[in-house]
C-alpha cells in the first residue's frame, strides 16, 4: 500500500481566500479543474455496527472507509474507493465501475467477475452487513506541486443527505449543510516532504490541525 501524509484544517472563507492567494505564486491549479472548482459527490458505506463512524470518532489508528465517487456529475467516470488510514498516514485504492454496477451496489445486489477491490467490498458486505449510509457532496478547488507531490484542496459548502437513491445523479436540493455557514476544510497532502515555502504560504498562525471527517460531519449533523 502507498501511504501519504494528510493534514486537515477548518478555515473561514477569509482564511481560505488568503491562503489561496499566497499559494497561487508557488502552486498550479489541478489540470482537471474546469473552472474555479469542481463538485465531488461520494456515497459512503458502513456496517451494521457503524464501525467506520465509531472508529473515526474514537481516533482508531488503523481504519478504512468504502465509498463510490463521482466528479461534476460525470456518469462516465465513477469509482469504487477504499480510503485507509494508519496513524498519521493515509492511502487510497480505487477501481472504475460502470453506472450499472454503481446502481447495483446501491441496491445491494450481487455481481460476478469484478476487480479485487469489489471482491473485498462484497466480502465486507456479507460478513459485516456493509450498506450505503449517506451522500457527501462539496465544491473542491485543488492546487498541486510536483515537488513533494503536494496536493492542497479547499473543500467548500460541505453538504449531504441520507438518501442513497439520490446517488449518483439525483438533485442536491435535498441536501443539508454539514458545517456552519462560511466554514470550510483545507487539506494538505504530500509524500515524504512538505516544502518549507508551501508550509509558510499555508501558515496563518491561526490554523490548528484537526481530525475532521466529512463522512462523520454529515452523519453527526443531521443531514437527513
Amino acid at each position: 500500500m502507498v501511504y501519504r501524509h494528510e493534514l486537515k484544517f477548518q478555515v473561514s472563507l477569509m482564511e481560505l481566500e488568503k491562503i489561496k492567494y499566497r499559494l497561487e505564486s508557488v502552486l498550479t491549479y489541478d489540470s482537471h479543474q474546469p473552472g474555479e472548482f469542481y463538485t465531488v459527490r461520494s456515497l459512503y458505506f458502513d456496517d451494521m455496527y457503524d464501525s467506520c463512524l465509531f472508529e473515526n470518532e474514537s481516533g482508531i489508528g488503523k481504519r478504512a472507509k468504502y465509498r463510490i465517487r463521482t466528479y461534476n456529475g460525470n456518469m462516465d467516470w465513477i469509482h469504487l474507493e477504499k480510503k485507509y488510514k494508519e496513524r498519521e498516514l493515509t492511502g487510497k485504492q480505487r477501481e472504475e465501475i460502470s453506472l450499472e454496477e454503481c446502481q447495483a451496489l446501491i441496491r445491494e445486489e450481487e455481481m460476478d467477475g469484478q476487480g479485487a477491490l469489489m471482491e473485498e467490498f462484497f466480502y465486507k458486505r456479507q460478513s459485516k452487513g456493509m450498506r450505503p449510509k449517506c451522500i457527501v457532496e462539496y465544491d473542491r478547488c485543488a492546487m498541486v506541486s510536483e515537488v513533494g507531490n503536494v496536493r492542497i484542496t479547499f473543500d467548500m459548502n460541505i453538504r449531504g443527505c441520507s438518501r442513497p437513491e439520490l446517488f449518483p445523479g439525483g438533485s442536491s436540493d435535498y441536501f443539508d449543510d454539514a458545517m456552519p455557514p462560511g466554514i470550510h476544510i483545507l487539506e494538505v497532502k504530500y509524500d515524504e516532504l512538505l516544502p518549507r515555502y508551501i508550509l509558510q504560504a499555508v501558515d496563518l498562525n491561526t490554523l490548528q490541525r484537526q481530525a475532521v471527517s466529512k463522512y462523520c460531519l454529515v452523519r453527526e449533523n443531521g443531514c437527513f
